[in-house]
């Protein structure tokens, strides 16, 4: 009994705790802001279209500023700030939605319909502020504070980041299920009014057990910082090599949360000031490049440009081949369950081959799914005609003045089923919905081996994500965790808006077996990279699999450290 309570009061469970409930607000606003935005225009998928660009563009632009600023302050501050940020835009947020639901109509009518469009410019804004804030938390959270809480207990940080993403799987999952039934049974106003009563209790609650992992983990309230602590500096590879190797981590000093004194202010110029962003940007990214897991990480990035995942685009195809919203939830639950399959390979492989071995295994099991996709493209079924001009769908409403896409008043279950309607048709209704008009039924063929090798990727998927988040704590020096982090972030979503452009040059379903293939040769080219780097890391021994000590597991570090093998 003592040992039970003392793991539910120790700070790696506080840790998790913590998580699930930040991941659970973050998965519920996520789905329900998508919907509502289409709810509120009309049914148009516009807004929901200008809310995901603004996001990813976002990250992409401010992502090193961001992982910059984590880097430069203490870490209960930066963690309680990106909190009270965060919670505090989405329950505002949820407040305005539920005005504009209630008075709808008298602000279409008030200045001839622009304070309306105010209001969904100002929620874009306030829930595009919410997500930056959550990536801040991401950074410092999952990056930074796991690390610290794990110590130096290698195997202990690979279990810990295994069950960070298991939560993840399950809150995806579950979250929108939740929030969608409360949308169906009540009312998207109810369903705001919930999401923003959720945030504020889980602000709280979040907010105290921040501050008890904070006060067990006493190491938190250290934070190494360069020399240079003003400006963001590379390490100079030349001094570096004339170090000996425990000299380099000398590089930093320690200094106590209580020892972040504000610096003597510089007389600046006013150009400099607006310069400092620019250099901020530039330095993080040229930092990134220099990084020993540089190739790692952008294999990572590059798996992000795919449709092969369970995302509006994907399962839209599907319910354009016929598959039922009944069907697609229980295969969106079978990814789930073999997500949460690949988290426990991760931990088993990492013991028994170690960490770089781990991420080559999981990138050829994946890549080795994804090969069903593939041919699914070539099966009966496939609608992937070659001859039709992927630009077709565009070309004719530029030219033909069509209007833009519009989605029908969809079931509410079917949106909350599939996450998100049909974006590849302008209906979530399916070809085959009109008994009158319907051709022959599509064989399954195709999108049964499509979906097939997506579920079974996931295996290889999530265990290879683990493998590249933990080399990246184990090898990104402590003072540059939050901005080669927060490069990391905008390099994902760089590769995700390239999937969306993709997705919009060429949106008809004949081409989605195209879009498949490419998707297929990202993830090839991301591997290739992965495994360049574990040819750079381990040389010769690359192939050769042993039983690592499960706490230093010397074969994780790259060349430059001080433990290769």
């Amino acid at each position: 009994l003592g040992s039970v309570i003392a793991y539910f009061t120790s700070a790696k469970f506080l840790l998790y705790l913590g998580h699930a409930l930040s991941t659970w607000g973050d998965r519920m606003w996520h789905f329900a802001v998508s919907v509502f935005l289409v709810e509120l225009y009309g049914n148009s998928l516009l807004l929901t279209a200008v809310y995901g660009l603004v996001v990813a563009g976002s990250v992409l632009l401010l992502g090193a500023l961001i992982g910059d600023w984590v880097d430069k302050n203490s870490r209960l501050k930066v963690a309680q700030t990106s909190l009270i940020v965060q919670n505090s835009s989405v329950i505002l947020c949820g407040v305005i939605l539920m005005i504009i639901f209630l008075f709808k109509t008298q602000l279409l009518t008030l200045y001839h319909g622009w304070l309306l469009t105010l209001c969904y410019i100002l929620v874009i804004t306030i829930a595009n502020i919410a997500n930056l804030a959550s990536t801040a938390t991401a950074i410092t959270i999952q990056r930074d504070w796991i690390v610290v809480v794990a110590g130096e207990d290698r195997s202990k940080l690979a279990d810990m980041n295994a069950t960070i993403r298991r939560i993840d799987q399950l809150t995806n999952i579950l979250a929108p299920m939740a929030v969608g039934q409360i949308m169906t049974f009540g009312s998207p106003m109810i369903g705001c009014g919930f999401i923003s009563g959720w945030n504020l209790m889980s602000m709280c609650v979040e907010y105290l057990l921040l501050w008890k992992v904070y006060q067990k983990t006493p190491t938190l309230a250290r934070k190494s910082a360069k020399v240079e602590a003003s400006e963001l500096k590379q390490l100079n590879v030349k001094k570096e090599s004339d170090m000996k190797p425990a000299e380099g981590v000398q590089l930093i000093i320690e200094k106590d949360v209580t020892g972040f004194e504000p610096q003597q202010e510089k007389e600046v110029g006013c150009a400099a000031r607006i310069a400092e962003p620019f250099i901020t940007f530039r330095d993080g990214w040229v930092a990134y490049y220099n990084q020993p897991v540089f190739l790692a990480g952008m294999g990572l990035a590059f798996l992000y440009m795919t449709v092969l995942g369970f995302d509006c685009i994907t399962t839209g195809y599907a319910y354009t081949q016929g598959l039922s919203g009944s069907v697609l939830s229980l295969l969106m639950g079978a990814s789930a369950v073999t997500g949460i399959m690949g988290t426990v390979a991760f931990t088993w492989l990492r013991r028994k081959c170690g960490l770089i071995r781990t991420g080559l295994i999981s990138g050829v099991a994946q890549f080795a799914c994804l090969i069903l996709c593939a041919i699914s493209v070539f099966m009966p079924g496939s609608p992937m005609d070659l001859t039709v001009s992927p630009f077709a769908d565009i070309s004719a409403r530029l030219f033909e003045n069509e209007p833009l896409p519009t989605i029908a008043s969809p079931e509410p279950e079917m949106i909350f089923a599939t996450g998100m309607p049909n974006l590849l048709n302008g209906s979530i209704a399916p070809a085959n919905s009109d008994p009158e008009m319907s051709p022959e039924p599509v064989p399954l063929i195709s999108v049964s081996l499509l979906f097939a090798g997506v579920i079974a990727a996931r295996v290889g998927l999530w265990s290879f994500d683990l493998t590249v988040t933990q080399l990246l704590q184990e090898n990104v020096i402590e003072s540059e965790r939050g901005i080669i982090n927060g490069v990391q972030n905008s390099m994902n979503y760089l590769l995700d808006l390239l999937h969306f452009i993709m997705v919009i040059l060429a949106p008809n379903p004949e081409a989605f077996g195209l879009l498949v293939l490419i998707s297929v040769s990202f993830v090839a080219m991301g591997h290739i990279m992965y495994f360049r780097f574990a040819q750079k890391s381990l040389g010769k021994q690359l192939f050769v699999c042993y039983t690592p000590d499960p706490k230093t597991a010397p074969d994780s570090s790259p060349p430059g450290n001080t433990s290769t093998v």
